[in-house]
């Protein structure tokens, strides 16, 4: 059962009728199968031509490239819906669409663009992105990954830990050292494709949550990488790095948006239909604190979204904004999927509810991406370094 699909009132006639049309999608195509994606840990390909012929895929990508070119407000709107649906699948899709797509529609050379954007957008191929390693995780920037420059390609040797989609990928964006001498500064960013030479993947992880959103390590044993698959300047994928690290964290921050809302689907109607005491849960008033407060966080984070999305359709967005959003929605949404398990009791506990798996895709949100602890860093430090704007 799902509820209280409500609309911001900024949001266009366009904007109102995607989240009509995604909506009704993500119910009859997605939230039928998410228990048992869950269930078995398998990513269901088959979805991706099917998001690719709503137009979803490449929800920032320009036409002339297959996309739908309607902005990060729009790619917000369609992240809360799939992740309302399923959270893993969300996660995958935004791997996908943002990490992947959008990192080669902004950085990408215009032969890059016509190679690889009209498949990602179609859903032909699954794309992905990889930065984190065993060892550089949070200290993202201490990467061992190498790039060793040759005459006409690149030799890439290490590997990539964590990786959305890494198992199904076809095409991912990865980082590597290619003068390490130079620290951060000698960094670049590559499109690897995954029938490369020299290149695989492991076996998926076995994960608490976000299962059928397969995440997996990297392999790189002499990989080679044609010099025309460099994405953005050598030794400047630093920047890249950063300005997709702001955008990923604001589109992400949609993904827990989703969850929070699946948390009221299963709660309300629960708790007006189970009786205690001879009356529903609905009718005490510790129950309805909780529903009160699920209400207020929720909409309070769709507008802290929602806000910041539209400050990356203006180019404005800045650090702080990207991490405390994605760090309010992301919290907000753990704490309201243990509530609706409380307000479930002893169903709520049990495997077949749909709350076990709300909590346990929740809970990545505040480690991905940059865990609290990092986003907390990064609000405090900019605001020291340059103060409030108003």
């Amino acid at each position: 059962m799902t509820t209280m699909r409500e609309s911001l009132p900024f949001l266009d006639k366009s904007l109102q009728k995607l989240q009509e049309t995604v909506h009704a999608f993500a119910q009859s195509h997605i939230s039928p199968i998410a228990h048992k994606i869950d269930q078995t840990n398998q990513f269901p390909r088959e979805l991706w031509p099917q998001l690719g012929g709503q137009h979803l895929l490449g929800i920032t990508v320009e036409k002339k490239y297959g996309g739908s070119e309607l902005g990060f407000l729009a790619h917000s709107i369609v992240m809360e819906a799939i992740s309302r649906a399923s959270g893993s699948i969300g996660l995958a899709y935004a791997a996908h669409s943002n990490l992947c797509m959008n990192q080669i529609q902004h950085f990408g050379t215009e032969k890059q663009k016509c190679q690889y954007l009209p498949k990602l957008s179609s859903g032909e191929w699954l794309g992905g992105l990889a930065m984190s390693e065993k060892n550089a995780g949070s200290d993202v920037l201490s990467m061992q990954l190498q790039a060793e420059e040759k005459d006409d390609h690149f030799i890439l040797n290490g590997h990539k830990m964590w990786i959305t989609n890494g198992t199904e990928a076809d095409v991912i964006v990865v980082y590597a050292k290619t003068n390490p001498a130079a620290g951060n500064h000698g960094m670049s960013c590559f499109i690897i494709e995954k029938t490369m030479p020299g290149f695989h993947a492991n076996a998926k992880l076995d994960k608490l949550g976000m299962r059928g959103c397969d995440t997996s390590e990297l392999i790189f044993k002499n990989c080679i990488v044609p010099k025309e698959n460099l994405l953005g300047k050598i030794n400047e994928g630093l920047s890249l790095l950063m300005i997709g690290l702001d955008y990923e964290r604001a589109v992400l921050a949609a993904g827990p948006l989703g969850l929070m809302q699946a948390c009221l689907d299963v709660m309300l109607p629960y708790v007006k239909t189970r009786h205690q005491f001879k009356k529903p849960l609905s009718d005490f008033q510790l129950i309805q604190e909780k529903i009160a407060n699920a209400y207020m966080h929720y909409h309070a984070a769709k507008s802290y979204v929602y806000a910041t999305a539209t400050l990356c359709d203006q180019e404005k967005i800045t650090p702080e904004i990207a991490a405390s959003t994605y760090l309010f929605a992301a919290e907000n949404a753990t704490k309201m999927a243990l509530d609706t398990i409380q307000c479930l009791g002893g169903v709520g506990y049990l495997n077949e509810s749909p709350a076990g798996r709300i909590l346990r895709d929740a809970k990545l949100y505040e480690i991905g991406a940059g865990t609290t602890e990092i986003r907390r860093l990064i609000i405090a430090r900019t605001l020291l370094e340059k103060g409030v704007s108003v």
